[in-house]
């Protein structure tokens, strides 16, 4: 028998850096994963310290490392969180914090393009819409706002990029500046059709190409890593975005298949192939990870998921872990006409309510803590269930089928409940570590290493079937989307 080979995935999330190891099987023989500082300077404002994300990259990659001979390990991929931007100096040196996706700040400028009427142009070119969701408005603020950035950056001194591309940057010692497809098509700079910056987009938001990195498809040999980094160069022959790497990673390469994964917020992807499916229901259009090219996929974005989880844990201290939530959810027969809208930073898909916050409507005398615990967990359902009922109204054929992944996942409650409201088969994957997986898949193919034969469904830990009376459904559907209305920023109170 020949050595065995590994593959290491970098997963660079929202909240913590993991990084795990495949063997030939691709299942994780090797995990190590570190926290980092959550930086909220003003309401709405969330940023990162680059340095310190890309200290935990290299200390995860060490500690997982360790585990095999570093030498048995073949080529690496990055999957990261999406959105977030970095614009920093040739020498490494971030100019200001990272803008995390879920940053608000440039919630005005948004509502500018909009009333600009450049909606229509940005849809056409990136599949999105102007909101503060995306990069481009948040490079532009950098640029803006931080001191003789703007200057910098028109004479070629500086760089800009998603996280992946700050991490590569960074492990190769300034050789590689690079991106995916996937990653740049959630930018609003990237035209997804012609699979290029796009000039006019560019000039929009006043933003030089030069600050911005070379585009490639996800399965590529980007460059190696420099040798202090593991002791050795190590081949990079994957990058997605972590939302693309789940979809690749779940097996969901075929036109109509779903999946679902629930980290700090909530993500569905379908995949549509080579059709791009313009949305009349708030979602957006993108590009999926492949092995060649990038087909399209309809994507729905729910903001506040697990994070609804984390703050009953620390803001409102109903709950010592996240694991003890289904517990407590369990503990009562129903919410007891309780609903909880977490829209702490506005609603995403398929409502796009910036102004939209979070709210607990329902609430009786008998009221108590395990009626609220259940009713946050029940809205991170009701929230998937909204995007997933616009994925069949736009691609007109019913999702009888949606796979899963993401810490929540592991909630037998949740996952039972999102069942019952959905009326869809619910697939959860035994390997929790889907979006790593699916960045360790990408290497794999680049790099020619013959690893992950394991078929999909060998992958199937549990399956939820729905158990839930059609007239029970509609009832507790129609009470969410009146607690929904009230949330709304355009409902009259």
């Amino acid at each position: 028998m020949g050595k065995q080979r590994y593959i290491l995935a970098l997963d660079q999330g929202t909240t913590s850096t993991r990084a795990v190891i495949f063997n030939e099987s691709g299942e994780a023989v090797a995990c190590a994963q570190r926290e980092f500082a959550q930086i909220y300077p003003h309401a709405g404002w969330v940023e990162h310290d680059p340095r310190e994300i890309l200290s935990t990259a290299l200390g995860v990659m060490a500690e997982a490392a360790a585990h095999v001979d570093p030498s048995s390990i073949a080529a690496m991929g990055i999957t990261n969180q999406r959105e977030t931007v970095v614009v920093w100096e040739k020498d490494g040196t971030p100019v200001y914090n990272a803008v995390v996706w879920q940053c608000r700040r440039t919630a005005d400028a948004c509502r500018a393009l909009i009333e600009g009427g450049y909606s229509e142009t940005i849809y056409k070119k990136t599949g999105l819409i102007p909101d503060a969701y995306f990069s481009a408005t948040k490079i532009k603020w950098i640029l803006d706002n931080v001191a003789g950035a703007r200057e910098k950056a028109k004479s070629g001194k500086l760089y800009a990029g998603t996280i992946d591309t700050y991490l590569l940057y960074c492990l190769s010692g300034g050789k590689i500046f690079a991106t995916d497809y996937t990653n740049a098509a959630r930018t609003m700079l990237f035209n997804i059709h012609e699979k290029k910056w796009d000039d006019e987009l560019l000039s929009l938001f006043d933003i030089p190409v030069g600050l911005l990195p070379q585009v490639y498809p996800s399965a590529h040999f980007f460059g190696v890593t420099q040798k202090r980094v593991l002791g050795r160069e190590l081949p990079v022959c994957g990058v997605a975005g972590d939302q693309q790497a789940a979809l690749y990673g779940q097996g969901c390469v075929g036109e109509g298949q779903v999946k679902c994964t629930f980290g700090t917020g909530v993500f569905l992807l379908c995949n549509t192939g080579e059709r791009a499916v313009r949305s009349s229901h708030g979602l957006l259009t993108t590009l999926a990870a492949a092995r060649n090219g990038a087909p399209f996929a309809l994507e729905g974005s729910v903001f506040v998921g697990g994070a609804a989880v984390q703050w009953l844990r620390d803001e409102m201290k109903l709950i010592h872990s996240a694991a003890e939530s289904e517990e407590v959810a369990l503990s009562v027969k129903s919410s007891g006409g309780v609903y909880v809208v977490p829209s702490f930073v506005g609603l995403g898909a398929p409502y796009w309510d910036s102004g939209a916050r979070g709210l607990i409507c329902g609430i009786t005398r008998g009221t108590g803590r395990a009626h609220i615990v259940r009713a946050t967990l029940e809205s991170i359902a009701y929230q998937t269930a909204d995007v997933l009922f616009a994925m069949q109204n736009d691609t007109g054929r019913a999702l009888t089928r949606l796979r899963v992944d993401g810490g929540a996942s592991a909630n037998n409650f949740l996952m039972q409940f999102l069942a019952d409201i959905t009326g869809a088969e619910i697939v959860r994957s035994r390997c929790v570590e889907t979006t790593a997986l699916g960045a360790a898949r990408l290497a794999a193919v680049a790099s020619g290493e013959n690893v992950f034969t394991a078929g999909d469904d060998d992958r199937i830990d549990c399956v939820f079937a729905p158990n839930m009376k059609q007239s029970e459904r509609e009832e507790a559907l129609c009470g969410w989307s009146s607690a929904v209305s009230r949330a709304r920023s355009n409902t009259e109170k």
